[in-house]
């Protein structure tokens, strides 16, 4: 009996072994646009969460061919091709962003893959007027607007109700991040969330509208700019500083301009991936200024700092906030969200709404579809 045991345990031991074994997949670049041979070629994806210039997933030449070897669990991955940075994306031959690609990894494979443009290549004001998707509710508000607490300049976007500029009304205030993304095709990575277009409708349909500001990314600073706390290369963070920004320099701005109801209670900030981060963040630092967040996809795993201030912050914190997560975004996002999520339930009062779609992928796409979903939550009756 010692030994059936014995060899049962020996068994289990090596099919689990096994069924964990990883796959040797090699990703070979076969053509690609180069201005320069020299300049390196990233892959990115939800295996290194997203991190457009890690130094471990840059292309190696090969016989003039550009490739890297990754060990990879079986399973289904996605990732693009960069050069260091998300405005150096890869795009299609016209400089429309390009989608997600996708993996179903079995075994041990190489993958031979093309690249037709990069976003930096095209001048984007040339594109025709036809692929702008902006609403004639959406306009510049600034194409340099300063923030003093980063010492930088930024474009700024915001949305006006339809009915704005005909009423005396006063609308509640959704502050929103990477503004490039959110109103109009022409100007995001990879698809826009329709911010626009959705709120359009719901003017359509007499409900609950709301004065939209859009703040754009700061490209390859934005990984800083979105987290309180340092994180891999990308040197200190500087999230304290920029949510200081929002609610020092932008929120008084706004309100001193626009006929927003200043108040916690008609007051939200929205934002995905690192924006879900620093939109968490700004509520907890700011609990009297936020009434609402909209944490969408929330880059957890970049964040140091975040279980002790949600620990140590969270007892101040009396908001309606959002939580959404997709199940292919990688094996933490899910995980990160809950354990958070659980630890705001502990110590704030705070009303949560958790929202997870298994098969929703880290993409604009994806928040698109629950934006709707977040908007009604907190503005609907």
């Amino acid at each position: 009996m010692a030994n059936l045991r014995k060899y049962l345990i020996i068994f289990f031991v090596s099919f689990t072994f096994l069924s964990q074994a990883q796959n040797r997949v090699t990703f070979q670049l076969i053509h690609f646009p180069a201005k320069d041979s020299s300049e390196k070629i990233y892959l990115t994806g939800n295996f290194n969460h997203w991190v457009p210039d890690d130094n471990n997933y840059y292309l190696k030449n090969s016989n003039g061919r550009k490739e890297i070897t990754l060990s990879l669990n079986s399973g289904h991955y996605e990732y693009k091709f960069t050069r260091g940075s998300w405005t150096k994306g890869e795009t299609d031959m016209k400089g429309n962003p390009s989608g997600n690609r996708s993996v179903s990894i079995q075994g041990d494979t190489t993958i031979l893959l093309t690249v037709d443009g990069w976003s930096d290549h095209f001048d984007h004001s040339l594109i025709s007027k036809n692929h702008f998707t902006a609403s004639e509710n959406v306009h510049i508000l600034d194409t340099a607007f300063y923030m003093p607490q980063l010492d930088r300049y930024r474009r700024l976007w915001i949305y006006l109700p339809a009915d704005y500029a005909h009423s005396k009304k006063s609308y509640p205030a959704l502050y929103m991040h990477d503004g490039q993304n959110l109103f109009d095709n022409s100007t995001s990575y990879s698809g826009e969330w329709g911010v626009d277009e959705f709120l359009d409708s719901m003017f359509q349909k007499g409900q609950q509208q709301v004065i939209v500001v859009g703040i754009d990314h700061g490209q390859e600073k934005r990984m800083n700019e979105y987290n309180p706390w340092e994180f891999q290369n990308f040197g200190e963070g500087r999230g304290d500083d920029y949510v200081d920004f929002l609610v020092k320099t932008l929120k008084p701005y706004i309100d001193e301009n626009y006929r927003t109801r200043k108040s916690k209670k008609y007051t939200s900030i929205a934002g995905s991936s690192m924006g879900g981060l620093i939109s968490l963040y700004a509520v907890l630092k700011y609990p009297n200024v936020y009434g609402s967040a909209g944490i969408f996809s929330p880059a957890f795993w970049t964040a140091s700092g975040i279980d002790s201030a949600v620990i140590h912050q969270a007892k101040k914190v009396r908001s309606k906030l959002f939580l959404y997560a997709g199940g292919k975004e990688g094996d933490s996002m899910i995980p990160d969200m809950l354990r958070i999520e659980k630890e705001i339930k502990k110590h704030s009062k705070s009303l949560v709404k958790e929202v997870i779609d298994k098969d929703a992928k880290h993409n604009e796409a994806a928040w698109r579809k629950y934006f709707p979903v977040y908007y009604k939550w907190i503005y609907g009756k």
